[in-house]
This record gives structure tokens, sequence and C-alpha cells, in this order.
């Protein structure tokens, strides 16, 4: 039976932190019970028959806003309509200042077997110039409250390249982080929107920028010492030890069917890209008629197929199996791009290798300039 993941989008936050740009919204304990209400109801119009169900994500947002009776009200509907497999990978996303060991336990017994803490920084100045509603406090006392409740596949996300921060200061944070002996570690380069408070800062000159050279170190940097701590670079962005990677954002890598769940949450499923409404009162009214809320469907023609599997797999550690892509979609790779990766090889930006084309160390910090060679003209 083909494989299906579901991603279920919880938008609430105590506040939107400095930096972020993603569809959110304040909590309130009535909208978040209004909402629980609608995602069961929208997982019962939007089912998908003939799948087995390997992964579910609780992503937002702060899903840990969430009670474990809403939480264990949209899980028990998703069983209802559903086949789980036995080994399914349920992730649930937290910030550390919302949960303690009670709720950890709780949520573990609901059959949580993932957890990714979004820690960012272990220094309180940073986490106040991010705008988080958490201490470093709060984070290690997570992490050791979510190892007591069971949580034996624990992912730490961080930020590097920040501009009030030196990389003497990082490479020291970095050997912190790998004391926390994680299984799953998400870095990612600060990067800001222009609508964000701190877009909005650094553009009227009351904070320094990122300095993309510094943020190129830290990533050099940050790769080296996790590689020597016996994390494998799988991803771009994400570190894990041998067996504890993303099964579910590997589906998204590989272009995998999921399914996207809550407001503003994204699809793909029989070859087409669907988008929900990113208005809350606008999901909310549209479910309370028995309605999907759709905001777009597009179905991808098989040039932006090609397309779409040749950069999302570029982000993968082993890329592209040339052989396997060109019998997917009846074409010789190497003679159809055989341009774009000569001039990429020429940049040090991929190598081919086994008959795999992947990104080289120097491709991994200038990703975009590679894919972008594989867009449809």
């Amino acid at each position: 039976m083909p494989q299906l993941s579901l991603y279920v989008h919880v938008p609430f936050c105590l506040r939107k932190c400095g930096y972020c740009s993603f569809v959110s919204f304040p909590d309130r304990d009535e909208t978040r019970q209004k909402y629980t209400d609608a995602l069961t109801r929208e997982i019962t119009l939007s089912r998908q028959d003939g799948f087995t169900v390997s992964t579910i994500y609780f992503g937002g947002g702060t899903p840990s806003l969430m009670s474990e009776r809403q939480i264990n009200a949209i899980l028990e509907r998703i069983h209802q309509l559903y086949t789980v497999s036995e080994d399914a990978e349920i992730t649930l996303e937290a910030n550390p200042g919302t949960v303690d060991g009670k709720y950890l336990q709780s949520v573990r017994k609901l059959g949580f077997n993932r957890l990714s803490l979004g820690v960012q920084s272990l220094s309180e100045k940073d986490l106040v110039f991010l705008g988080r509603c958490h201490s470093a406090k709060d984070s290690l006392r997570a992490i050791h409250e979510a190892r007591l409740a069971g949580f034996n596949n624990l992912s730490l996300d961080f930020i590097y390249g920040l501009p009030n921060r030196t990389t003497s200061v990082w490479r020291g944070m970095l050997d912190e982080i790998i004391g926390l002996s994680a299984d799953h570690l998400s870095l990612y380069g600060l990067t800001l929107d222009p609508d964000t408070p701190l877009g909005r800062a650094v553009a009227s000159g009351r904070t320094p920028a990122p300095d993309p050279d510094q943020a190129a170190e830290e990533y050099e940097i940050t790769s080296r010492k996790l590689a020597e701590a016996g994390y494998r670079h799988y991803e771009i962005s994400n570190w894990a030890r041998p067996g504890f990677e993303s099964r579910h954002n590997t589906v998204y890598w590989k272009r995998g069917e999921y399914l996207g769940l809550g407001v503003a949450a994204h699809s793909f499923i029989n070859g087409s890209r669907i988008s929900n409404t990113v208005s809350l009162d606008g999901y909310l009214e549209t479910l309370s008629k028995g309605e999907l809320p759709r905001d777009e469907i597009e179905a991808i023609n098989p040039e932006l197929a090609l397309s779409e599997t040749i950069f999302l797999g570029l982000r993968l550690e082993d890329g592209i199996s040339m052989d396997d892509i060109g019998r997917q979609f009846s074409i010789d790779l190497p003679g159809r791009y055989v341009r774009e990766i000569a001039e990429l090889s020429a940049l040090g930006l991929v190598e081919v290798s086994g008959g795999n084309l992947k990104l080289t160390p120097r491709g991994r910090l200038l990703g975009n300039e590679v894919f972008l060679r594989f867009l449809p003209s």
C-alpha cells in the first residue's frame, strides 16, 4: 500500500519572534478549541483512500500550546480514518518554555515518538535579540525532561550567523550543543524578511545586517565539528546520528506524497500541489460549512516535476541518481543538462560520483545558485 505523510499545522504562538515570517496568530483558549474542531473536520473531509500513514508531523507556530486533550482529538481522528504504520514517525514541535515534564509524559503516551525543540540559542542575549519567549535554562530543562519522558528521538533547532554574536562565540556554543547529545540537529542561517520586526530594524539601521561571510564561515565550522562528533550531514541544514534522519522531512525532499492540514498548510497529492487559505477566520468559516479551505491547486507538469526532483534531491547528502531520474522521466539527464553540469562542476559547486550528481561542500553554501540552473526556462 502506498505511503502518505501528514503535516498538521498549529498556527498559535505566545508571541511572534522578531525574525519569523511564518503564518501565526496570538494564542487564545477559545480560538484554539475552535481550531481543533475545524482540524478534525478537515481530516475527515480530506481523507485519502488507499494509503498507509508513515509519518505525522505537528508543526507551527507552537503545537505545544495545544492541550493534551486537543492533540488527542486530532490523533484519534487520524487513527479512525487511516491505517497508521506501527513504526510511524510521529513528531511534535515544541517551544522549550511551553512544556514541562508532565506535559511531555502525556504527549509521549499519546504516541509521539519524536520531539523537536526550537532552542535557537544557548545565550540569553541571543534569545532576547531574536524575540524568543523562553530562556536557555528553559531549554536545558526541557531537554532533560524530554529524555525522562521517554523521547529517544530528540531534535534541536539552532540559528547561526547572528549579527550580534562573534564566530568565536558560535564555535564555543557548538561545543555546548554537541554536549547536549541530541539525536538530530537542524541549524539555519539567520534570514530576515523585510516585513518582520528584525527586518525593519536592519532596514532602519538600528540593527546590523547579518554578514553572509560570517554565516558561511560558521556553517563550515558547524559542518566540520558535527562530523567530528559523529553526526551525518544528510541534508543542507540537517545533521543526524545514523538512523535518526527526519523521515517526515525526507518525504518532502524526495517528492513523496503528503497531506497538509490546517491554516496555510500545503499538500502534494496525485501530482498536484495544494495550499490552504492563510486566513484563520476563513479557515474556520469554510470548514464550518463542511467545505475544504483550499486556496490554490496547481497541477505539476512533467517539466516542473523534473526540476523539482533535481533541486530537492540535490539538498540531500547523496544527491540524485542520474540513471534513476533518467528512467523516471524517460530522458538522458547528463545529456539534457550537459552545459549546466559542466559549468557548475567548473565552479566547484557539484560533482558526479558513482552515477550520482551531488553538491560539493562549497555547493552546499551556494545551493540556491545551483538550484536555479535546473528551473524550467
